[in-house]
């Protein structure tokens, strides 16, 4: 047999014994988290068609899918992204309903980059979404059960980062750019890449004041004294209402606890498209990208034939295990099974022993004394 069989492609791993025990106790302490705040769980497939993460939906590029065709010739891919599954399910499902739906779920995304930076190409993600609720308390719900669940695995120094999609769209809209270059603009500073942003604007002729406002949007980072200072910066109904939301959500996330965790950040814009409000990103000691992600998306249902507002977030369950282990934060794991060791002339004996952990709800394991070391002597 080959050696290569052995291995796993690039980007992908196997995760076994002591370490795959971490990772299922995080994840349900993750979820208990979620239960606690009345989300039902849904399972939705892990390859969909093509155009549920198409661009018009403004999800991963298509470059970045895992692509193969059915018997029919349709083309499928494994999901990149949960929030569009639940979307399109939340949609088939209950088209009708006007009353707040509380989704939450698990399980593996997968993306085909070959820029990979150490990170997987497949990995675990849990997350909850919030359909049918516009309020900002959906917003400050959805945020306090972040950093509650971040909390319950143990985590203590982590920030969740918070920003508004709308405040740059109204600075856009302002300084009069086409949805191109919004999309450009937004892509370039997303990626931290201001030089090429100056350059953009530039060269599609956008004056000033207008141009140096854009590009400010990077430094509008900080506690909530840096929103007065972005609410200054702007001009536009869009953009002052977007400040006035992300005041009123700190307010609400004071009542409940969780204020201190929180800072604002009207720089960051996802690379997600359908993103249409408040979006925010986790971030903790030991790992170089965000624990989660999230957001209000309240066009993307319309997309699958439901208008309805949404906001939701996905946990990365690898990299909060990264950032325990980093931080050596303990994990409570099971313990491992009694090993009982038998002998021909003690099977009996030993079965009936194995039979009354069990019966106590304690692991335990039959070995023949041969293969477990155990002299016969």
């Amino acid at each position: 047999m080959s050696q290569k069989l052995l291995h796993t492609p690039e980007g992908v791993r196997d995760i076994y014994g002591r370490e795959y025990a971490r990772k299922l106790s995080v994840e349900n302490s993750l979820k208990e988290s979620i239960r606690l705040y009345g989300y039902e769980e849904i399972q939705t497939p892990t390859f969909e068609f093509f155009d549920v993460f198409s661009r018009e939906i403004g999800t991963t590029p298509s470059k970045e899918l895992y692509k193969f065709f059915d018997k029919e010739g349709n083309t499928l891919v494994l999901r990149p992204d949960f929030t569009p599954s639940i979307a399109r399910c939340a949609a088939k499902y209950f088209c009708e309903e006007q009353v707040p739906l509380r989704f939450s779920y698990m399980g593996n995304t997968f993306t085909n980059t070959s820029n990979l930076q150490g990170k997987l190409k497949e990995v675990t993600q849990l997350g909850a979404e919030l359909v049918n609720e516009p309020s900002v308390e959906a917003d400050a719900e959805i945020l306090s059960l972040v950093i509650r669940a971040l909390l319950n695995t143990g985590l203590k120094r982590f920030q969740i980062a918070i920003g508004d999609v709308e405040y740059f769209k109204g600075l856009c809209e302002e300084a009069g750019l086409d949805e191109e270059t919004e999309l450009d603009l937004r892509a370039l500073i997303s990626g931290k890449n201001y030089f090429a942003a100056q350059e953009l604007l530039q060269e599609r002729n956008v004056e000033e004041p207008y141009r140096s406002r854009l590009l400010k949007v990077a430094d509008l980072f900080g506690d909530l004294g840096s929103l007065s200072g972005a609410g200054a910066m702007a001009c536009n109904p869009r953009s002052l209402s977007a400040i006035r939301r992300l005041e009123e959500l700190y307010s609400l996330l004071k009542l409940y606890g969780t204020a201190d965790y929180v800072s604002f950040d009207l720089g960051m814009l996802s690379k997600y498209r359908y993103y249409t409000g408040m979006i925010f990103k986790a971030y903790t000691y030991g790992v170089g990208e965000a624990i989660v992600k999230g957001g209000r998306y309240d066009k993307l249902l319309q997309q699958f034939g439901k208008p309805a507002p949404a906001v939701g977030f996905v946990m990365v369950v690898d990299s909060i295990l990264e950032a325990l282990s980093g931080q050596n934060i303990e994990i409570a794991v099971t313990e491992p099974p009694r090993k009982l060791y038998y002998r021909p002339g003690d099977y009996r004996e030993k079965l009936a022993e194995a039979q009354a952990l069990r019966g106590r709800g304690i692991s335990a394991a039959l070995i023949p004394a041969e293969s477990g070391g155990v002299s016969n002597e």
